[in-house]
């Protein structure tokens, strides 16, 4: 045997072993989530066989809940792996077991042996010791938003690629219209559009379609319009024009859904005695992507304060937020420091012998954290404390770590709104600028 497979079959051979701790959750499980397969692990005297494993049918998540129920869990600790995770988890909750939703770096992280033993009896041990800490998650009203919204997202993004498309179509006639009209979706832009579709070629009456807000005249836009019209090329316009407006028909539905579900939550604050503060932005027209109904009148009724008074928030932004954290998010915090680590915006300081080896940020993929750093960086112009504040730090830091500091700052100020809920007070920042 070479002497490679014989320190092999040393490795193997050698006793791993856990330190035992005491046990805090004796009525605790664990669950490996996979796509087709599940192992769930239950304290050995449960059961004489105590890990088992079930497909992931629906009749067998119900099977896996009874059993769990017989053995006497209470507990339960699973990693969120993909979205195979949600099925079961609804299904154990609404039985009334507490479900700890956990990330699997921290399962990696933690010290001890894992190679001998399986996913879940692992998951079920660290549990069990009190080793594992659940994830966040809002209630399933929130949730229920939460998702809504993501679909939502990803409408706007394939919408998006659609007048991307639009300008390729455009380009391979030599059509140039894209680049005398700011957006060939605007008024100006659709009404051309739908008069090439209908079978116009005349350049002049297709640029007598422009509305009056066009800088561009009458005879530019002719000119940009005069192209090759080839048939294969046309119908690609077409095909494109027809698949955005049906987006725009489906992020329409999908705002009326999510304008219905907020009706649900409750209400911190009556409009009636307490009316919406005057809007602050001098904005006339909504951005093309805000929600298409009142969410800023929904959200001050649920929230009990104006997410838009803070500079910054627009309405879709502030929903976007509300939705991922829900509206009582800040009581799962307990200072706006552990809020901002959890965002994941905050500094992460590994120190070592006293020296601070690294002060970088943790890499958190969070959507709550991603329309902070939006809010920050559209204060690049704004002609407050914030923006002053901001502008300083971009000199002096550059340009991501300002981001990044000023979405920490903004997530300090949201957890301050949501803890109290009291109205967003400018004065305090006036203050801070004079001194």
């Amino acid at each position: 045997m070479s002497p490679r497979h014989t320190a092999k079959k040393k490795a193997r051979s050698v006793s791993k072993t856990t330190p035992n701790l005491p046990v805090l959750h004796p009525h605790a499980a664990g669950i490996d989530i996979g796509a087709r397969e599940i192992y769930v692990a239950v304290p050995p005297d449960r059961d004489p066989k105590p890990i088992r494993v079930f497909a992931s049918f629906t009749e067998d998540l119900l099977a896996l809940r009874d059993w769990l129920k017989s053995c006497g869990v209470l507990t339960v600790a699973m990693e969120s792996t993909g979205v195979y995770w949600i099925p079961l988890f609804q299904i154990l909750e609404a039985a009334g077991i507490e479900v700890c939703l956990v990330n699997a770096r921290h399962c990696k992280n933690l010290p001890g042996r894992k190679t001998d033993v399986q996913d879940c009896q692992w998951l079920q041990y660290l549990h069990a010791v009190g080793l594992l800490r659940g994830s966040f998650r809002p209630s399933e009203t929130v949730c229920a938003v939460r998702s809504l919204l993501r679909h939502r997202d990803g409408l706007v993004r394939a919408a998006a690629t659609c007048v991307s498309r639009l300008h390729k179509a455009l380009t391979q006639m030599n059509v140039q219209l894209q680049h005398v009209i700011a957006d060939i979706t605007g008024v100006t832009g659709l009404a051309i559009l739908e008069a090439i579709r209908a079978g116009e070629r005349d350049p002049i009456a297709l640029a007598k379609l422009k509305d009056g807000r066009i800088r561009a005249t009458a005879a530019v836009i002719a000119k940009s319009l005069r192209g090759d019209w080839r048939s294969e090329h046309r119908f690609t316009l077409r095909q494109w024009l027809d698949t955005w407006k049906h987006y725009q028909t489906q992020i329409t539905d999908c705002d009326t859904a999510v304008a219905r579900l907020l009706q649900n939550f409750t209400a911190k604050v009556d409009p009636v005695a307490q009316p919406l503060p005057p809007r602050t932005s001098t904005r006339k027209t909504p951005q093309k992507n805000e929600p298409r109904f009142e969410a800023r009148a929904e959200l001050y009724r649920t929230c009990g304060v104006d997410l838009t008074q803070v500079p910054g928030l627009q309405s879709g932004t502030a929903l976007g937020l509300v939705a991922e954290l829900g509206p009582d998010f800040a009581d799962r915090f307990p200072t706006a420091k552990n809020f901002g680590s959890w965002l994941g915006l905050s500094p992460d300081n590994r120190i070592t012998g006293g020296k601070i080896m690294s002060s970088a940020t943790r890499d958190v993929k969070s959507r709550a954290a991603t329309a902070l750093r939006l809010a920050a960086q559209g204060l690049h112009k704004a002609q407050n404390y914030f923006g002053n504040l901001y502008r300083r730090w971009k000199a002096r830091l550059g340009t991501p770590k300002a981001i990044t500091a000023m979405a920490h700052k903004l997530a300090r100020v949201l957890w301050h709104l949501f803890k109290y809920r009291e109205a967003f007070n400018p004065e305090v920042f006036q203050q801070e600028e004079k001194k």
